[in-house]
């Protein structure tokens, strides 16, 4: 534990300090620091519509403006849109301390996305850079997340066995060919736990994402909060099952349910509690969404 009351980094069982630099990506971010969600924002940069997996609760919406939820963005940006749009937010938003790629897609399956992140850190170097990802190619792209200084990572982890993961994920789509069942579960998990193990090597600030999904993975979800707290990610979010696609029967947890997943899990792994199931478009601050005020003149008055 640092003196700000931040954790240290536990690289290969060994404690290290967070520098200056990374303890502010934590400070200012609010998806990592709890006090930051009351302070600063984040902006979503909807660059990246494909995806290489196919999971069993997902539906991607692209034009869609009704609904608040991963996946869904009212329209996909291109790159040089992406930038324009980083613009546009600073100048309304001052607060707006993070950029991130969550989708609407998967981000590493869009070349867009890299080319997003150059143009953003070569322009705003002071902002905080951010991705979310199933982690199937982030061993393949670490390095150049690193290059363009994206340190702050989300990791969709739904399983830590394969004939679980099995049950999750429809299919995977890998270096061109589509695995079902076990065999992608497999490969999937695979390439997860590598990624999440070269980004902790590389100081990077790990987040893991857990979809909560009763009678599939929801007595398996204290065993990958242990996984990776072993690993060294910073926290863990829990996130309950949104109703739809193949599990549109699945009734979700309760409040109370998730309460006391975060109380099995939090011996393991520092927990996120106050996560909102932000759009790939999301603007502002956690739960004040302000992403439809873009281009229509109603924004924050910019701070002096």
């Amino acid at each position: 534990m640092t003196d700000e009351g931040y954790p240290t980094a536990n690289v290969q069982g060994k404690e290290i300090p967070y520098d200056p630099e990374t303890l502010r990506r934590i400070k200012e971010h609010p998806c990592f620091s709890e006090k930051a969600c009351h302070a600063f924002g984040r902006a979503h940069l909807a660059v990246a519509p494909k995806c290489n997996i196919q999971c069993n609760y997902c539906v991607r919406d692209f034009d869609c403006v009704n609904e608040s939820r991963p996946g869904v963005t009212s329209e996909v940006l291109s790159p040089g849109d992406g930038v324009a749009r980083v613009r546009e937010v600073m100048e309304k938003f001052p607060y707006v301390k993070v950029i991130g790629i969550a989708g609407p897609g998967e981000p590493l399956a869009n070349p867009e996305t890299l080319e997003t992140m150059r143009l953003v850190h070569e322009e705003f170097p002071h902002l905080i850079l951010c991705l979310s990802t199933n982690g199937l190619m982030l061993p393949e792209y670490i390095d150049e997340l690193v290059k363009y200084d994206v340190y702050n990572l989300t990791v969709t982890l739904n399983a830590i066995d394969p004939e679980i993961g099995a049950k999750i994920y429809s299919h995977v789509t890998y270096k061109g060919k589509k695995y079902e069942g076990v065999e992608g579960a497999k490969i999937l998990l695979e390439q997860q736990l590598k990624g999440i193990q070269m980004a902790v090597e590389r100081k990077m600030i790990v987040k893991i994402n857990t979809v909560y999904i009763p009678g599939v993975n929801d007595e398996h979800i204290p065993e990958i909060a242990k996984k990776v707290g072993a690993m060294g990610v910073y926290n863990f979010n829990i996130i309950p099952l949104i109703p739809q696609y193949k599990f549109e029967g699945v009734t979700p947890p309760t409040p109370a349910m998730k309460r006391a997943m975060h109380d099995r899990c939090a011996p393991y792994v520092k927990q996120m509690k106050h996560c909102q199931r932000c759009r790939a478009d999301a603007v502002g601050k956690l739960g004040q969404d302000m992403q439809s005020c873009l281009s229509h003149g109603c924004g924050e008055k910019k701070e002096e």
